[in-house]
């Protein structure tokens, strides 16, 4: 079993700063290779913060170097107020993480596995059963509670481990890859837990991941490439940086159906699929183009900005899912049960 440190439960009067994570011009060095290179941001108290990028990016450098797994080459960082650097102990009382690897102790049971980390932890002894109690109710694990971790399934294991970060109440709660190799099904189902950690315990939430849909729930998103931060901020922003919505049409005379839009006062250009109307929203504007046009309409292709669009605008490539799989995960959980 894996754990950051034996530390002891932070004290309940302790001041919380205004800013969950604070960088500066963080680098990390392997000999020539630089695996981040001077990057800045920060993370305000509450946020639900993603680092998104591919595998080999720097996510998961950058997580160590900000849970003290790692030495920082240079530059500065705190986390919850604690500089990484020469206050590591804090930093540690401060914060749980749910590495990509799994580290839970399979011939134990739920609650025995939690007990463990209560004990490296520090957890007073009088607080224990309230948080392991907690702690499975906002991953809806109470009934499993008993039972062995080697009954579990994977997507069960990990929210065991989101659990299991969250039982000494940490302030920031940083999350590697939460849902690599799970389904869809259940990588929605672990958000809804997430969620529910952020609204209930008030935690901060810093996640790395190469999931698109995924990156959807943060309030903000860093994109990060070869080590660096090449942009970082609302996913609505984001999106709109990379231009506006658009609907496609061929028509039966795409030179009547341009002059027609524009007299409408569609901004309209020639494609060479057509013609492509640029719109505030793509979903409400079909109608009114087609009826627009003037002419018979043969196709029509509404589109608007994703995150996939905003990596490949500012890398010139997309990031492939795992395993070749491109559908929302959203849609394909539909119904979806937890196991």
């Amino acid at each position: 079993m894996s754990v950051i440190a034996i530390e002891r439960f932070p004290a309940s009067d302790e001041k919380a700063p205004s800013l969950a994570v604070e960088v500066h011009d963080l680098t990390k060095r392997y000999g020539d290779l630089v695996a981040v290179d001077g990057i800045d941001f920060s993370v305000a108290q509450g946020e639900i913060f993603a680092f998104l990028g591919p595998n080999g990016a720097g996510k998961s450098t950058t997580i160590k170097m900000l849970c003290t797994l790692a030495h920082l080459t240079s530059g500065r960082a705190t986390v919850g107020g604690f500089d990484v650097a020469t206050q590591a102990k804090s930093v540690r009382r401060h914060i749980g993480l749910v590495f990509q690897e799994q580290t839970l102790d399979y011939q134990l049971t739920a609650e025995e596995n939690l007990r463990f980390h209560a004990v490296l932890y520090g957890v007073p002894h009088d607080q224990v059963d309230a948080r392991i109690t907690r702690v499975l109710e906002l991953v809806a694990l109470s009934d499993r509670r008993k039972d062995l971790v080697s009954t579990y399934s994977g997507g069960m294991a990990r929210r065991l481990e989101i659990a299991r970060g969250m039982l000494h109440t940490p302030k920031v709660l940083f999350l590697d890859e939460p849902t690599v190799g799970l389904d869809p099904q259940t990588r929605a189902l672990i958000w809804e837990d997430i969620q529910r950690l952020r609204i209930e315990e008030g935690v901060t939430i810093f996640l790395t991941t190469h999931y698109m849909d995924e990156a959807e729930y943060a309030e903000r998103i860093a994109i990060i490439d070869h080590g660096s931060i090449i942009a970082c901020d609302t996913p609505d922003v984001l999106k709109a940086s990379v231009g506006t919505d658009t609907v496609e049409v061929e028509t039966a005379d795409d030179d009547a159906a341009l002059a027609s839009l524009e007299l409408a006062g569609y901004k309209v250009e020639r494609t060479k699929g057509g013609l492509t109307a640029f719109v505030a929203d793509e979903e409400a504007a079909v109608g009114p183009i087609v009826a627009a046009a003037g002419v018979s309409v043969r196709t029509v292709r509404a589109h608007r900005p994703t995150l996939d669009d905003v990596f490949l605008h500012f890398t010139g490539r997309e990031i492939r899912e795992q395993h070749g799989e491109v559908v929302s995960m959203f849609a394909r959980a539909h119904g979806a049960r937890r196991g």
